[in-house]
C-alpha cells in the first residue's frame, strides 16, 4: 500500500474529527449535569432573599410559606378607639384628659396605655352621596356642600387623610378611589347627574367590604363613612342589618346627614338613626328645621300653610327648598369634618389578646358632667 498523500490525510482526519466532537458535547453535557448536581449553578444577578425555611412535611410547603407574610399575628397587639366628646350643645369638647376616661371592653375595664387629643391618626374616608331620582331637586345643594367637606377634610392636599367618592342610584359607583387631591374629588363631584332607582344599603355594605376593608390594618388609620341620603331604600340586594354588619366587621364610623324635608314624615330618618349610632357615629338632620314663614328665608312644606291650591303650586308637596335652607346641610359636614379633626384617640392592650375570631364590644365612658361621647362600638379579634 503506497503513503497516503497530505490532501488524504487531511480528509481522513476531519473525518475522525467529526466522529469525536459529538462524543465531546455528550460528555459535556455528563459533566455540567454531575456539577449541577453537586454544587448550585453561578448565578449572574445578585442572589434573591433567603426563602422562609420549609415546614416540616415536604418541600411543596415550603412554596406556600413563600406566599404568606413572614410574622402572622396570634394576639391583639393594640386596639386604638376614636372618640369624639361634644357638649349638650352639640359643641365639640377639647379639654378632656386620659384620666376623664374609662374603656371597657365585653365589660371589663381595660387599661388606657395610649392618648391622643386632636389625633394624628390619618382618615381613610368615604364620601357617599344619593343620586336618585328623588334627590334630583337637592343635588345640586348636596354637591355645593360634598365639595366644601372635601377641601376641609384634605386641607388643600396637606394631609395624609384620604377620600374616596362614592353614588348611588339603583346601582352603586365608586366614582373617585382614595386619594389626597381636593381638586381632583370636586371636579368629579360637579360631574354627578340623578339617575334612577335607591340601593342605599348596597351602597353602605360595597364601600366597606370593597374600600374600607383594604386600607391597612385597623390601628393604623380611622374609617370613615359620611352618607347623604333620605335613608329610603327600594332596590338593595342587602339588608340594612348586612350592611351595618359589614361596617362593623371593618370598624367603620358611618356619620349619615339626612336630606329630607321639614315637614315630611319620612321613615328613612330613623334609619340613618340607627346606622350611624349602631357604628358609633352620630346622624345630623340639617333640614328638620323649622323654616321661616315668608318664601324669602324658608321653605313650603306640608302643614306649614295648608293643602291649599297656592301651596301646591309652590311646590310644596315636593318640599320646595330655598337656598338659604339648604346652606344647613353644608354646615353639618362642616360640622362633621370639625369633630373628625377634633377626635380623640385611646389606646389599650386588651386583657383578652387572643386572637380568637369573636366581636369585642367597646364602651367609653367618662365622668365629666354634660359630655356626650360617640366611639367604635367595637372589633373583631381576628386575623385579616
Amino acid at each position: 500500500m503506497g503513503i497516503p498523500s497530505s490532501g488524504e490525510r487531511r480528509k481522513k482526519n476531519a473525518g475522525a474529527n467529526w466522529r469525536v466532537i459529538p462524543a465531546l458535547l455528550i460528555l459535556a453535557a455528563i459533566g455540567v449535569g454531575a456539577s449541577a448536581l453537586r454544587a448550585p449553578a453561578q448565578q449572574s444577578t445578585p442572589p434573591a432573599a433567603p426563602a422562609t425555611p420549609a415546614a416540616p412535611g415536604g418541600p411543596e410547603h415550603s412554596d406556600q410559606n413563600a406566599e404568606k407574610p413572614h410574622t402572622i399575628r396570634t394576639n391583639v397587639e393594640l386596639v386604638n378607639v376614636p372618640v369624639t366628646a361634644k357638649n349638650k350643645r352639640g359643641q365639640p369638647t377639647i379639654d378632656l384628659n386620659m384620666e376623664d376616661f374609662q374603656v371597657f371592653e365585653d365589660g371589663v375595664e381595660q387599661k388606657i396605655t395610649h392618648f391622643e387629643r386632636e389625633t394624628s391618626t390619618p382618615l381613610r374616608l368615604g364620601l357617599i352621596l344619593d343620586t336618585s331620582n328623588s334627590a334630583r331637586r337637592a343635588l345640586s345643594y348636596e354637591k355645593e356642600a360634598a365639595s366644601e367637606f372635601v377641601f376641609l377634610v384634605l386641607r388643600n392636599g396637606g394631609t395624609k387623610n384620604q377620600v374616596f367618592l362614592q353614588t348611588f342610584d339603583a346601582t352603586s359607583s365608586i366614582v373617585q378611589d382614595f386619594t389626597n387631591d381636593p381638586d381632583l374629588l370636586n371636579e368629579k363631584i360637579q360631574d354627578l347627574k340623578s339617575g334612577g332607582g335607591k340601593a342605599l344599603y348596597d351602597a353602605i355594605y360595597i364601600a366597606c367590604r370593597e374600600k374600607l376593608r383594604n386600607t391597612g390594618p385597623a390601628e393604623e388609620n380611622r374609617r370613615v363613612l359620611v352618607v347623604l341620603s333620605d335613608g329610603l331604600d327600594s332596590q338593595s340586594q342587602h339588608t340594612v342589618d348586612q350592611a351595618v354588619s359589614m361596617a362593623r366587621m371593618t370598624e367603620t364610623m358611618i356619620y349619615t346627614v339626612g336630606t329630607a324635608a321639614y315637614g315630611f314624615s319620612n321613615p328613612g330618618d330613623k334609619l340613618l338613626d340607627n346606622i350611624s349610632t349602631e357604628t358609633g357615629a352620630y346622624p345630623s338632620f340639617p333640614l328638620t328645621e323649622n323654616s321661616g314663614t315668608d318664601l324669602e328665608t324658608g321653605y313650603l312644606s306640608h302643614g306649614q300653610v295648608g293643602d291649599s291650591s297656592q301651596n301646591k303650586g309652590l311646590g310644596a308637596d315636593t318640599g320646595k327648598f330655598s337656598a338659604e335652607r339648604m346652606v344647613h346641610l353644608a354646615d353639618s359636614l362642616q360640622a362633621i369634618g370639625r369633630d373628625l379633626d377634633e377626635q380623640y384617640t385611646l389606646g389599650y392592650r386588651p386583657i383578652k389578646d387572643v386572637l380568637d375570631g369573636t366581636y369585642r364590644s367597646i364602651k367609653v365612658v367618662t365622668p365629666r358632667r354634660g359630655v356626650i361621647l360617640h366611639w367604635k362600638p367595637g372589633y373583631f379579634a381576628a386575623v385579616e
